[in-house]
């Protein structure tokens, strides 16, 4: 086994380690060996302008658990087309995802297969959603995931669900209060 499999090997047993405490708060569908679905939502007491500007900021709000360099300070997320959600640290760096669609206080969308997904060849699209209903600020959020059925996807739709869904949770809680926790 290489280095860079032994590592997302072991990347991966610690997401899925720490995942096991968080509760899963979204509903994962259309899980199958070549994918799966995470969808959930939020009511966020705070503008979608001040979501919004909360997206591009992930060092502030992410979980540094989950990221390769351990500190998620080393994260950044350009909010445009061809941005960059990315981390850097000494002379390491890895591109989580890259955006697709950016529409300012709306839509951010990247297409990106998140930590360990990386080395299994999936292709991945993260959607945040950012909407007014009935005067409140809402937050659905998506992740599909799609492979070769050989990824056996339907085994890791239970700890990318858990972590989706934390760092979404850490999103809305910076955003509300400028603490993710």
């Amino acid at each position: 086994m290489k280095f860079g499999d032994r590592l997302a090997t072991l990347f991966f047993a610690a997401a899925l380690t720490a995942t096991l405490s968080v509760p899963a708060a979204a509903a994962t569908s259309e899980v199958s060996p070549s994918g799966f679905i995470v969808s959930l939502s939020y009511e966020v007491n705070a503008t979608p302008h001040r979501l919004w500007e909360s997206l591009g900021e992930p060092g502030k709000w992410r979980n540094s658990s989950h990221t390769w360099s351990r500190n998620a300070a080393n994260l950044s997320l350009q909010k445009q087309a061809s941005g960059c959600f990315c981390e850097r640290w000494g002379a390491n760096s890895v591109e989580h995802g890259r955006v697709v669609y950016a529409a300012e206080d709306s839509v951010l969308r990247l297409q990106g297969a998140l930590g360990p997904l990386q080395a299994l060849a999936v292709d991945a699209v993260l959607t945040f959603a950012i909407a007014q209903k009935d005067g409140k600020t809402v937050l659905p959020v998506s992740y599909r995931v799609s492979g070769s059925a050989s990824t056996a996807l339907q085994d890791l739709a239970g700890p990318v669900d858990g972590v989706i869904a934390e760092q979404a949770r850490r999103l809305v809680a910076y955003a509300e209060s400028g603490k993710p926790d």
